[in-house]
């Protein structure tokens, strides 16, 4: 049966901007550890500059590979705070976005860019200091001339976003969380820095032995009973 929704979804429910704000603080290998170490996009995916961040609700932009017209219209849907997640099909034989285009983000509020495509001006948008992830570079302009979806389930790299759902990346790569999941992570997310805090502590202090490490391995069928290493 066909599909009676409109390529264009205009209106859908996003993360509130203080439970954003609140899980902004948290970096990306946090968030996705206490969601079960999911939610995590392929690595090729990457921040254009290790420095760069971003943290907001997803708007999601469905494109034929190499061409950017729906881009465009979502930049002109766009609310502050919102990040753009575009399925571009992992083309790198041309870029989708370049410095126009990321000049009216950053004029706009957007939050940032996140495609499974290639991008171009990489030195003027590295001054800009827009955060911005992608697949890679590549000099050759785009068409404008094939339509897409906005609003619509998108996947990128290997990880399937929805419009609203939060999202944040740093140097490590992109993470993205349901919409209606990321506040309940929150304290999960605050314990779990705590723990770390306190484990490098100790490790500082030279208690350098991981305890859960001899039960693994003999679980594992490294180690026998009372072996040890």
């Amino acid at each position: 049966m066909p599909s009676t929704l409109p390529d264009i979804i205009r209106n859908f429910e996003r993360v509130p901007a203080h439970i954003v704000a609140l899980a902004a603080d948290f970096q990306p290998a946090i968030l996705a550890d206490v969601a079960g170490r999911r939610g995590a996009v392929d690595g090729r995916i990457k921040a254009l500059r290790p420095r760069m961040k971003l943290a907001g609700t997803a708007i999601t932009v469905e494109v034929r590979p190499g061409d950017n017209l729906m881009i465009h219209a979502a930049i002109a849907m766009a609310k502050p705070g919102d990040v753009l997640v575009i399925d571009g099909k992992g083309d790198q034989t041309s870029a989708l976005m370049g410095t126009i285009m990321m000049t009216a983000c950053k004029q706009l509020g957007i939050a940032g860019v996140v495609m499974d495509g290639a991008c171009r001006d990489s030195v003027e948008i590295d001054e800009m200091d827009f955060p911005v992830f992608c697949v890679g570079t590549n000099p050759n302009g785009p068409t404008k001339n094939i339509g897409g979806r906005i609003g619509h389930p998108v996947s990128i790299g290997g990880v399937t976003v929805n419009a609203g759902d939060f999202v944040i990346g740093d140097g490590d790569g992109v993470v993205v969380v349901e919409r209606g999941k990321i506040e309940s992570l929150l304290p999960l997310a605050a314990k779990k820095v705590s723990d770390e805090a306190a484990r490098i502590a100790a490790i500082r202090e030279g208690d350098t032995a991981a305890k859960w490490l001899v039960s693994a391995l003999r679980t594992a069928g490294v180690l026998k009973e009372g072996e040890t290493l």
